[in-house]
């Protein structure tokens, strides 16, 4: 069957591409991990579907309890905490995250005690057991109808604070279509449930939208991290990362011993938003500035940073915020508005944590001592 063939290659295209996002360095990152995790619950979400089409829970009534949970609660919470982590922690505000987990953890418990209520009402046929059951149900809809609508807009409120314009497009569109699933799902579970109506049409046309998300999220994902610029590149991830998951994929061999170094050029886009944060926002002023911070504002692991650094620059990462402070420096002791500023403090507000550490930089640099290039320039 056609159908359930694409629901399965769309569940395991999900499931690969999640361990590669979580696994390689090119993709790994605080916020690309909630982005795996989301494919993670789309393709068990696909995979229950498929299950209830083939009869797999009446054949092994052991795995029921997959389908009793509602992991579709987790689909809004891992979408809202991709964007967070997207964001300036500045703009984030203060987030206690384990909170957003707590609308699933009541649903898995009360698809816990629904189990033991229909198992205690099938020996007891207790009318209370039935009462109590309703009674869960009804608190089941209550956050279902409140809790999903309630992140998807809170998530929407959070993407003005993205500041890369082609990041915060590619962010939009994929609220959007997650949210219009969600709403979809949301409309069509009400209906069946309020109505008594047959909605096994409207979740199969819904689950196929699915698929097709989970695809357009691999298909974005390469662009987005410019891989498909380079063939060279693609074919060298492609080796290195999917190979972990399937021995059979046969690697294949690269005319150039350096060609994914040389795929990586001065218009990779993280490199040109690392350039835009020294240049126009100045973070090399932070003394406190790392590898794993600026890595996390530009949503890669720190390895791809230090990777991308090296390639362009031929320098590591320290050195290549160090000149950018060297800079400031020399412009501050030309600058007549700061002659009564001693050479420490300009060091300092440059972002060097000591005299020791501005110094070494500097004389490494230029071949002189901060003194004796503010003597020189005169």
């Amino acid at each position: 069957m056609i159908y359930i063939a694409l629901l399965n290659i769309a569940i395991f295209q999900g499931i690969v591409l999640g361990f590669i996002i979580i696994k390689s360095s090119l993709f790994n990152s605080n916020s690309n991990k909630y982005l795996a995790y989301l494919l993670f619950t789309l393709s068990i979400e696909l995979l229950k579907h498929v299950s209830e089409i083939q009869h797999v829970f009446t054949s092994y009534p052991f795995l029921q309890f997959i389908d009793d949970i509602e992991w579709v609660f987790l689909i809004p919470v891992f979408l809202f905490l991709f964007v967070i982590n997207r964001i300036d922690k500045t703009s984030r505000g203060q987030q206690r995250s384990y909170l957003y987990y707590i609308p699933f953890a009541l649903s898995a418990t009360l698809a816990s005690i629904s189990n033991l209520g229909h198992f205690v009402e099938s020996v007891t046929f207790s009318e209370t057991g039935m009462i109590i059951m309703q009674i869960f149900s009804l608190i089941h809809l209550f956050l279902a109808v409140t809790f999903i609508p309630f992140l998807s807009i809170y998530s929407f409120s959070k993407v003005k604070h993205l500041k890369d314009l082609q990041e915060k497009n590619w962010i939009l569109t994929l609220l959007t279509i997650v949210s219009l699933l969600l709403f979809a799902w949301l409309t069509a579970a009400l209906t069946g449930l309020l109505l008594n109506y047959d909605i096994s049409y409207s979740m199969s046309t819904l689950a196929l939208v699915a698929t097709f998300l989970i695809h357009w999220i691999a298909y974005m994902g390469i662009y987005k991290y410019k891989l498909a610029k380079n063939k060279d590149a693609v074919t060298t991830f492609l080796n290195t990362d999917l190979t972990l998951y399937d021995h059979r994929i046969p690697i294949i061999e690269n005319s150039k011993p350096e060609a994914q170094k040389e795929s990586i050029t001065a218009d990779n886009i993280y490199y040109q938003k690392l350039e835009s944060l020294c240049k126009e926002q100045h973070i090399y002023t932070d003394c406190t500035l790392n590898r794993e911070k600026v890595a996390e504002k530009l949503g890669i692991s720190p390895g791809y940073l230090s990777q991308i650094v090296n390639s362009i620059t031929g320098d590591n990462f320290a050195n290549y915020i160090n000149n950018y402070r060297i800079e400031a420096v020399k412009e501050m002791i030309s600058n007549s508005e700061y002659e009564n500023y001693n050479l420490l403090t300009i060091g300092l507000e440059s972002g060097f944590t000591s005299k020791t550490t501005f110094y070494n930089a500097f004389k490494k640099v230029t071949n002189q001592t901060p003194n004796e290039y503010k003597n020189a320039n005169k």
